[in-house]
């Protein structure tokens, strides 16, 4: 086997020294260059490092300079950081620059055949899967795939930030993967011992939202009979997701950077101080920086919680991953529902992957179990087909009577299992085509009543039946005790 190439570029002797007295042991020589001109001429020779050890200096921009230039050159180039234990700012422009990993220095041995393991057990030998090329599950359903080098980098990131324990504001379409991207940081982090809750900042009414982060004592309020903890104190050591934070109110924005900053807060009507550890990971759907130039977010809060920003691509930027995600999906769902897995025929596959997938992975899942329960590939092709075509949003309802499926592929299943599903299928169909036609509209309901192609008294029935309610930033239009103040 070749011995891979080892570049360390570094300035202060003591770090060289220490480094390739540690890859020695290892049986790995390395070469050395100066931070600048001199390391970014050695990548440009033969031949290129599989491996760089690039030492981050002590901050004054040349390091970080010098590492953009060699990500420039070489895109591809695995670049480890040496930084001083506690330099997280430099850590965090580092990984944004594209570094791979990062060690604290003083180097410690074990650190160090981490790394090698990690980023060289598959040299020469072609085809291995790392953790990046493999989907992770979690509880409750939850999956992460990284098949698209664009996924790849999110896995990445995701992995160098596990360790850095600071918040991270996670963005990108609704259905795109933001709740299990924040999970993996929490998964991969020294926390994951401890919880990891997720909070819904768009589900719940302000006051609402307000007791279930801090908590309240008895008596802080009508019906407050005892004292209850907040999600913050539940999640003590652990990791708490505040899921659409773009939707949470003025003041208990306030409230929020107050335990960012100061790590304390007050329960409801308490007096005394709360102190609490926990990590905050945040993530959004709406253009946050926009969103701070209208006044609807606290620009300290937005800079508070994007010490670093993870931004998750739509499925339509990444769909070599579908043909995976089609596979896995159909296979989880045929053990779910204890039924023989549908094939994909390849031009199924092609018809997937030219679909643009507004929904992201939730439209795609839905895809997946109509295809199972249906069994019929040419209505899923219709379907994909249809649904492409049109510039706006309809109900998911066929226009023509479906065949009997007792005489298809669910003929032997239990009848009531069956209805179960369907039922299931056809309400989280109407959800989804209600919530895109609500947001698009901005919670218009007259103009979503159009798109919808439904009538105004229709979608006030479905938005009661399926408890739908308005994102705080539309909730000023609506009036308690009416329906809608304005213009429906």
């Amino acid at each position: 086997m070749i011995s891979p190439c080892i570049l360390v570029v570094a300035s202060e002797p003591a770090i060289v020294h220490s480094l390739n007295a540690m890859l020695a042991d290892c049986s790995y020589r390395a070469e050395e260059s100066q931070i600048g001109a001199e390391a970014i001429a050695r990548v440009q020779r033969n031949p290129i490092p599989d491996l760089v050890f690039f030492e981050l200096g002590s901050g004054d921009g040349g390091g970080l300079q010098t590492l953009r230039q060699l990500r420039s050159s070489h895109p591809d180039l695995k670049v480890v950081v040496l930084s001083a234990k506690g330099d997280t700012r430099l850590v965090v422009d580092a990984i944004r620059l594209g570094a791979h990993d990062y060690l604290n220095v003083p180097l410690r041995e074990t650190e160090l055949q981490r790394v090698l393991v990690h980023h060289l057990a598959d040299q020469g030998s072609e085809g291995v899967a790392g953790p990046a090329d493999r989907i992770e599950e979690f509880e409750e359903g939850q999956f992460f795939v990284a098949a698209s080098p664009v996924m790849r980098k999110v896995r990445v990131q995701a992995e160098l930030l596990a360790n850095i324990d600071m918040p991270v504001l996670i963005l990108g379409e609704s259905g795109t993967g933001k709740e299990v991207t924040a999970q993996l940081i929490h998964e991969l982090s020294p926390r994951s011992k401890g919880k990891f809750l997720k909070v819904n900042c768009a589900a719940l009414p302000g006051e609402l939202l307000e007791r279930e982060l801090f908590g309240y004592e008895c008596g802080a309020f009508t019906g407050a009979t005892q004292t209850k903890a907040g999600k913050f104190e539940l999640c003590q050591k652990g990791t708490i997701l505040l899921d659409e934070v773009g939707e949470m109110s003025a003041n208990l924005q306030a409230r929020l950077l107050h335990v960012l900053r100061d790590k304390q807060f007050f329960r409801l009507g308490g007096e005394n101080m709360i102190e609490v550890d926990v990590r905050i990971l945040a993530a959004t759907n709406i253009k946050v920086e926009e969103a701070v130039q209208e006044r609807r977010f606290r620009e300290d809060l937005y800079y508070s919680l994007s010490a670093f920003t993870i931004t998750l691509p739509p499925l339509r930027e990444r769909q070599e991953e579908i043909p995976m995600l089609l596979r896995y999906l159909m296979g989880r769902m045929a053990t779910q529902y204890s039924r023989p897995a549908a094939r994909f025929s390849p031009t199924l596959i092609e018809a997937c992957q030219r679909y643009p997938w507004p929904g992201n992975l939730r439209e795609l899942e839905n895809f997946v179990k109509r295809f199972l329960v249906m069994g019929d590939e040419a209505m899923a092709m219709a379907e994909l087909k249809a649904i492409g075509r049109q510039n706006h949003v309809v109900l998911d309802v066929p226009s023509a009577p479906v065949p009997p499926l007792a005489t298809t592929t669910i003929s032997q299943a239990p009848t009531t299992q069956w209805k179960s599903v369907l039922h299931t299928l056809k309400a989280e169909t109407e959800v989804n085509a209600i919530s895109r036609a609500l947001e698009k509209t901005r919670w218009n309901r007259k103009e979503a009543a159009h798109l919808l192609r439904i009538s105004y008294r229709g979608l006030l029935y479905k938005i009661q039946q399926y408890e739908l309610t308005p994102p705080t930033a539309y909730a000023s239009a609506f009036v308690k005790g009416e329906r809608w103040k304005g213009n429906g």
